[in-house]
């Protein structure tokens, strides 16, 4: 709701809505809701009848009006028209953004309202719709003659040195380590969400070490300096003309693309988990809102079985499962009540961590605890008020079989792919993942389109500790581009997991491709250290929020080839600056 922008006093439009804020709509006086976001737009976006359910039983009326982003139409600007005519007022119109729906309030008013005043009522409300001046300025011309025709009148693309697709970690990091090494490029971040999180302190709230408000910060505050932020999100791709394309269909140019908007968490794909998370004892650390849940859950538990899940590989930390599962445990032990807890690990993987070295101290943690592990076990169900879930389970010979569990506390991390726009894109490899060659992190088939953090095909850990090594190498490999000549930084597949075993200690797991070693310190890095704790409760944040977002490369320069590439090794792709700048 902190997103609601007033247009006019009859009519103000959101981001995406829940069914839970129409009680709050209904209470500030509104009296009807326009959706105009088509069903399964994206991952964890709640239907339309979800909403038109919960928008009829607190006394609102309710429309869906699906428009497709990007694809703004003369016919849905006519239905919109129509629609303010006759709803009752207040209204509010909701979209992903905000964007689609105050581009087609203005072009539904442009015939009577002059453009420049409607730009000015949405530039106000946050919203740049300067790429419509065109548009607006034809319909306040000249009233479009039918309803079926499709306006695609544009004004001239905004061309930027370097356009970065999302600002979570990767995206303020590189942009970041790119002014610091340029501060004269013309740079923009594309990124829809106001807030910015410390995803990796979502563990330590979920185990009451951290207070959930010291993981977020506005994305204005983490946005370098220099760099603009062009709020709205991507919509595709269209790197044969350099060009990205956002939802309200506008398009911005680049010399250079950096693709990052992370993962999607894929709630969706756990049948009846959607309806239950933050209820009935389930819950799950991966979810803002939903980790000062585990806490109290963990706090309240005195008996009975307590189940944590982790899904197929990808996905993000891939150690924050059985961090939740380890820190629980440690507070259960303590509070004298472990031994009345039945405590079960069920992973769909074959081990318990990729990178052998750690497996034998974290095994003895497991004993400690008298966890349970039950490997190659996936959650497919939960049924939250009988408080049982379903796995599927898979023996050694491949064959699977339905188990039913019942539980008192059950810690859910869902399956996890690549948003939507990136899976269809023409960026994506066979998997869905931006396609990227693994040391230079350069797409294959397009020369002057870099990838990096979750949503990058590399074979390394999804940690916010590998975009800290990441981004600087794209930010140089990105300069070099620019400058004609071919990618000269090297990754290593650096990562970074601070397993967090009890509370006051830590096993410190870094490593490269391969499972490769990497420590930062000169130190057994399989041992449970006090150090370690402090680096990752006392110093992780800061280092984050006050260096990494900042472009100071502490411990992360990178890698560089002996020699300069030849400009020749570069794919035809990238030859960008002979391609017209519309």
């Amino acid at each position: 709701m902190d997103s609601l922008k007033r247009l006019t006093p009859f009519i103000a439009v959101s981001a995406q809505l829940q069914p839970a804020d129409m009680g709050t709509l209904a209470a500030a006086g509104f009296r009807s809701v326009i959706n105009n976001r088509p069903d399964g737009e994206s991952e964890g976006q709640p239907s339309s009848a979800q909403i038109e359910a919960a928008a009829r039983a607190s006394g609102l009326d309710y429309h869906h009006l699906p428009v497709v982003s990007g694809q703004i139409s003369d016919e849905n600007i006519e239905d919109f028209s129509n629609l303010l005519k006759k709803v009752r007022g207040p209204l509010l119109a909701f979209c992903r953004t905000g964007t689609r729906s105050t581009c087609l309030w203005a072009l539904s008013e442009a015939h009577h309202l002059d453009p420049d005043a409607l730009l000015g009522t949405a530039k106000e409300a946050g919203y740049d719709l300067s790429n419509f001046q065109a548009r607006l300025q034809q319909r306040w011309q000249h009233e479009p003659q039918t309803a079926s025709a499709t306006a695609t009148a544009l004004t001239p693309t905004q061309r930027y040195d370097v356009l970065i697709i999302g600002g979570g970690a990767a995206g303020c990091a590189v942009s970041a380590s790119l002014m610091r090494r340029d501060p004269q490029l013309r740079i923009a971040i594309v990124e829809p969400r106001e807030q910015h999180y410390y995803q990796p302190g979502w563990t330590l709230v979920g185990a009451g070490i951290f207070d959930r408000e010291r993981t977020e910060r506005p994305m204005a505050r983490c946005i370098p300096h220099g760099v603009q932020w062009i709020h709205a999100a991507a919509s595709s791709f269209e790197p044969g003309q350099q060009r990205v394309v956002l939802e309200d269909g506008s398009r911005v140019g680049y010399r250079t693309l950096v693709v990052c908007p992370g993962l999607s968490l894929n709630w969706d794909g756990i049948e009846g988990l959607k309806e239950t998370l933050g209820k009935n004892g389930v819950t799950s650390n991966y979810q803002f809102e939903m980790a000062p849940y585990t806490w109290q859950l963990v706090q309240n538990l005195r008996g009975g079985r307590a189940i944590f899940t982790q899904p197929p590989m990808p996905i993000k930390c891939a150690g924050a499962p059985q961090k939740a599962m380890y820190l629980s445990c440690d507070w259960w032990q303590k509070q004298g009540v472990l031994h009345n807890i039945k405590v079960d690990f069920c992973s769909s993987g074959a081990v318990l961590f990729g990178v052998p070295t750690f497996v034998p101290p974290l095994m003895k943690y497991v004993e400690r605890y008298g966890a349970q592990l039950n490997f190659n076990s996936t959650l497919i169900k939960v049924d939250g008020p009988a408080h049982k879930a379903w796995f599927k389970q898979v023996d050694g010979e491949g064959n699977s079989q339905i188990v039913e569990k019942e539980f008192d506390f059950l810690h859910v991390v869902p399956p996890q792919h690549s948003p939507e726009f990136i899976r269809n894109s023409p960026l994506a490899n066979a998997d869905g993942w931006v396609d990227a060659d693994h040391e230079t992190l350069r797409h294959p088939r397009f020369g002057n389109i870099f990838s990096l953090g979750d949503v990058c095909a590399a074979p390394n850990a999804k940690t916010a500790a590998a975009v800290r090594k990441q981004a600087p190498v794209v930010a140089e490999n990105v300069l070099s581009v620019l400058a004609g000549r071919g990618p000269r930084a090297l990754y290593d597949g650096y990562g970074s997991c601070p397993l967090t075993v009890e509370r006051g200690k830590v096993v410190l797991a870094e490593f490269g491709y391969g499972g490769k070693l990497l420590p930062t310190f000169p130190l057994d890095p399989a041992i449970p250290r006090r150090m370690a704790w402090a680096l990752k409760v006392n110093l992780m944040p800061g280092i984050y929020f006050d260096m990494m977002l900042r472009g100071r490369e502490w411990l992360a320069l990178p890698k560089r080839l002996s020699h300069e590439p030849l400009a020749v090794d570069a794919p035809a792709a990238c030859d960008f600056d002979k391609a017209p700048d519309k």
